[in-house]
């Protein structure tokens, strides 16, 4: 490792790395009701619901064919950057020689500059599996839907596979979302490139735009508002 690493370096990387992954499991796991994501997870129950009912299913295919169109663009996009990141490493002495001769950059040897190259690329390979996994989960919801038997489907069947197939499709769309977080939070990497206290406030930034997409955007006030109405149609 570097000798050159400070002791702010390495608060920053903690803090960067505790605001990904607690971010993650709080948005994921433990927060009910108030966000968007979980909002969709009772509006995709609701579509399953509704596809149980119809004979003919075109348009939820074709829905879920442009999630994967998404999740496919998402991946390619994703290598894309890899293959330029890879290629930046493979010429990091003329990457370090342009970054050292910022006026606003903190000086860093080669190696340390090395090592937050690999970082953004370490994001980038994370998000890439990401992608791919939503991919083939994507694959298996459409199998799901194709195996849907035909209405009439009795209430109690209808709802808990209607529950299963929401399931399967916010797992797909979960890891999804774990992709485009990645490049998110490779932005705030980036800004390691020019300095620690810069690396910290922009993870601070990445969080707090989150946090307002997620919680308290004019989008989600439209969702939960749509959501309410479903729930209030339920039998």
């Amino acid at each position: 490792m570097p000798a050159e690493i400070s002791p702010l370096d390495a608060v920053a990387f903690l803090w960067f790395m505790a605001c990904w992954v607690g971010f993650a499991v709080i948005q994921d796991h433990l927060l009910k009701g108030r966000v968007v994501n979980q909002h969709l997870k009772i509006v995709r129950r609701h579509w399953m619901e509704r596809m149980l009912d119809r004979e003919n299913r075109i348009m939820d295919a074709q829905l879920i064919g442009h999630t994967m169109q998404s999740c496919t663009f998402f991946a390619s996009t994703n290598m894309l950057v890899l293959a330029g990141l890879i290629g930046a490493l493979g010429a990091v002495e003329h990457a370090h020689d342009v970054v050292r001769t910022l006026s606003f950059t903190v000086r860093t040897s080669r190696e340390f500059f090395e090592l937050k190259m690999l970082l953004l690329i370490g994001i980038f390979t994370f998000g890439f599996f990401k992608f791919t996994w939503a991919l083939r989960q994507y694959n298996y919801c459409c199998a799901l839907i194709g195996s849907a038997p035909l209405p009439p489907v009795p209430e109690p069947e209808r709802k808990a596979m209607a529950e299963t197939i929401a399931s399967a499709m916010t797992l797909a769309i979960g890891a999804l979302n774990g992709g485009m977080r990645a490049y998110y939070f490779a932005l705030a990497a980036l800004a390691w490139l020019l300095g620690p206290w810069l690396f910290i406030v922009a993870t601070a930034a990445v969080i707090i735009v989150l946090t307002r997409r997620q919680g308290f955007s004019a989008t989600e006030k439209v969702i939960r508002v749509q959501v309410d109405a479903l729930e209030k149609r339920q039998p």
